[in-house]
């Protein structure tokens, strides 16, 4: 797991909007970065289906993961990601290309 989010922290966080200018996060205690929280299950979704179509991901993704998240009321409608304000939601297609690519040997 600890490969996946130094991969994660090195490519992700260091260009996510909620990072100062080191990629170290600037959410509070009471903000939760969705991505940290939902790792085991981001990693599981995106290992266990051979496909590599993003709609799938994306469907399992809210079925397995933003039904789980405080911000989401049903696991559709989310306040966080109608703004683009989740971190999860905006970096999914990178966090997937990442996952591959530590799989892969690449990272």
């Amino acid at each position: 797991m600890e490969k996946y989010m130094k991969a994660i922290r090195e490519n992700v966080c260091a260009i996510c909007v909620d990072s100062n200018e080191m990629g170290e996060c600037k959410l509070t205690e009471k903000e939760l970065c969705a991505v940290e929280l939902f790792f085991p299950q981001i990693l599981e979704i995106v290992q266990k289906s051979n496909d590599r179509d993003y709609d799938l991901f994306e469907k399992a993704l809210k079925e397995d993961v933003c039904k789980k998240c405080r911000a989401s009321t049903d696991g559709d409608y989310c306040y966080l990601r109608e703004d683009s304000n989740c971190a999860l939601d905006r970096y999914f297609p990178l966090i997937v290309e990442i996952i591959h690519k530590v799989d892969a040997g690449k990272l």
